[in-house]
This record gives C-alpha cells, sequence and structure tokens, in this order.
C-alpha cells in the first residue's frame, strides 16, 4: 500500500464511527448568470450545516456555452472560494461537448487536458481548507478517491450523453483506454473498501448511465462496460453502495439497478440541474436503513428540506 494512501486511511479512521456526519452534494451548476451569483452563498450554506465536504457531480457550464480559458478560470475561483473542500467530477460540458462550434470547436482531449492543470494539478481538493486526495496518476488525475469515517469516495470521469463512446462499431482508442482505467479503479477502490472493513462506498460522475436499461439487459453502449463492473463489485461489497450522478436535471433518489433476483444493489442520487438550483445534504448514519439520510434543499425555493430515508423507498422514482 502506499504511505500516501495509508495516511489517508489512518486519518479516516480516527474519524468517530457511531456518530451520524454529513456532506454535500451539487451538479449540472453554475449554468446562467443568476447561478454563478449565487453559488458562493449556497457552498456558505452547505459549509454551516455542518457538512463536511461538497461533492460536484460535474457540468460547470452549459453545453453551448465556449470552452474557453477564461470561463474555467471562473469557475475555478468559485469552487477555490468554497468555506469546505469541494470535489469535482468533469462533467460533458467542459470537455466532450467542447467540439461544439458554439463551445469553441476544441479538440475535447486538449479541453480535459487544459482542466486537468487546473482542477485536479496536486493530491489537494478544491476550496479554502482542503483534503488530501488519492489520484490515478499519471494518465487520469480527475479520477480520485478519500476515506472519511468508514466511507470511501470515489470519483470518476463518466460524462453525459455516451460516455465519448461514438456511433462507430468500434469504439474509439481513447474511450477504451479511459474505460478500462474507470473500471480498474472501481475494483481497486471496493477491494481497498472490503480490505478495511468499511461500511460504505460513494461513486461520483456526471452521467445518466441507464441504470433501468441495465437492469432491463438493455445497457446503453458507452456505460455496458462500466455498469458490468460497478453491478460485480457491488454485489460483493458487504456494505452500502451511493452512486451519485448529474445529466438529467431531474432530482431524484431511487434504486433501479437490480440483480437477476431483482434485488436493488445501489442507491442512486441524481443532483438538481438547470434551471433549479438546489443541494442535497447526504447524512451517513448508523443508525439509519442502509446507512444514508438525505435532505434535499431547493435554494430559496422552500422553507423546509424536503427528506428522504434509506428503507422503504415508498414514493421515490
Amino acid at each position: 500500500m502506499k504511505a500516501g494512501l495509508a495516511v489517508l486511511l489512518l486519518a479516516g479512521a480516527l474519524t468517530a464511527r457511531a456518530e451520524p456526519w454529513s456532506f454535500a452534494v451539487i451538479g449540472d451548476t453554475p449554468y446562467s448568470e443568476y447561478e454563478v451569483r449565487e453559488l458562493p452563498a449556497l457552498l456558505a450554506a452547505a459549509a454551516a450545516s455542518g457538512a463536511r465536504f461538497i461533492l460536484h457531480a460535474g457540468d460547470i457550464k452549459r453545453g453551448r456555452d465556449p470552452c474557453d480559458d477564461a470561463v474555467y478560470a471562473d469557475r475555478l475561483a468559485l469552487f477555490q472560494a468554497s468555506p469546505i473542500p469541494l470535489v469535482l467530477a468533469p462533467g460533458d460540458n467542459e470537455w466532450t461537448d467542447c467540439a461544439r462550434i458554439s463551445a469553441g470547436a476544441y479538440a475535447p482531449e486538449e479541453r480535459l487536458a487544459q482542466l486537468r492543470t487546473l482542477f485536479w494539478k496536486d493530491d489537494s481538493s478544491l476550496g479554502r481548507t482542503k483534503r488530501r486526495l488519492e489520484r490515478q496518476v499519471p494518465d487520469f488525475p480527475e479520477h480520485s478517491r478519500f476515506r472519511e469515517g468508514d466511507v470511501l469516495f470515489v470519483s470518476l470521469n463518466v460524462p453525459g450523453g455516451d460516455n465519448q463512446r461514438g456511433v462507430h462499431p468500434l469504439p474509439p482508442a481513447n474511450f477504451s483506454v479511459r474505460e478500462e482505467a474507470i473500471r480498474r479503479w472501481l475494483r481497486q477502490s471496493f477491494a481497498l473498501a472490503r480490505r478495511n472493513g468499511l461500511t460504505a462506498v460513494v461513486v461520483l460522475m456526471q452521467a445518466d448511465p441507464g441504470l433501468g436499461s441495465f437492469s432491463r439487459g438493455v445497457p446503453r453502449r458507452g456505460f455496458a462496460g462500466l455498469l458490468r463492473t460497478l453491478g460485480e463489485e457491488t454485489a460483493g461489497f458487504a456494505g452500502s453502495v451511493l452512486l451519485i450522478h448529474g445529466d438529467g436535471h431531474r432530482h431524484r433518489i431511487d434504486r433501479p439497478l437490480k440483480n437477476a433476483a431483482g434485488k436493488p444493489l445501489l442507491t442512486r442520487l441524481e443532483t438538481y440541474g438547470y434551471p433549479e438550483l438546489g443541494w442535497v445534504r447526504v447524512t451517513v448514519d448508523p443508525g439509519a436503513a442502509g446507512g444514508f439520510r438525505f435532505e434535499s434543499r431547493p435554494w430559496k425555493e422552500s422553507p423546509s428540506p424536503q427528506r428522504w430515508a434509506l428503507g422503504g423507498f415508498l414514493g421515490l422514482r
């Protein structure tokens, strides 16, 4: 085991195991000038709630907006100003969609390389206070993981659309290389969680991979390999698994991925997304069914959060 990861695991082990604690989740933001103005206050509210850190599921601008360095610098400054650590997963709007004429007709891989120099340049999170991350270096530094208490957090570069798979019968080489890296990172992460007796794994990525379609045996091509690995690793893990993604702009919490016997394999949290701004407070609670409690908090729309608890899932989509 690498010395750096050993330190991360030791630090996590020192966290109180019995007491509930929380983190915040956002995604598909900021898209508009309004969201750019409001996001600092939202991040501050998340910090004031007691959340230990913020997970951002990617898409930090609209797909049609420019992918130029000025936009990247603006978002970097915004996230670096977060009062608590912020961990970002890449979305399609900031790299794969950059080939659009309206976005500047960039080469997507060149834009991803630029993002890596800004958002994932070292072993620290974003935010005014940092936390150490282990990264899949040297080739995929945007893939990270860290431990908090008995939970392992894993981030992946899985962009929306079709995961940059393309329509050709054979996938492009850059897709195949990245997909293999994603699956290897997942396998290593679950092995780490099992070896250390952790109670939960949280996976963060941008794309909606079509969990229901995969369960019905008709997976989307860009996500088939990823979901096979995720399903296998989840089935072989005794603890809880939470998959966080954005992409669909339809906030929901449900359990659509099932095994052959119809048993749910994991919980899915899809973030708020433009035009609805909001965040989700996730509480890791050993006393809750499934290990997690959820509070959905639309921004400036409701005086009280919508609360979700694992267990019954009555009324969940």
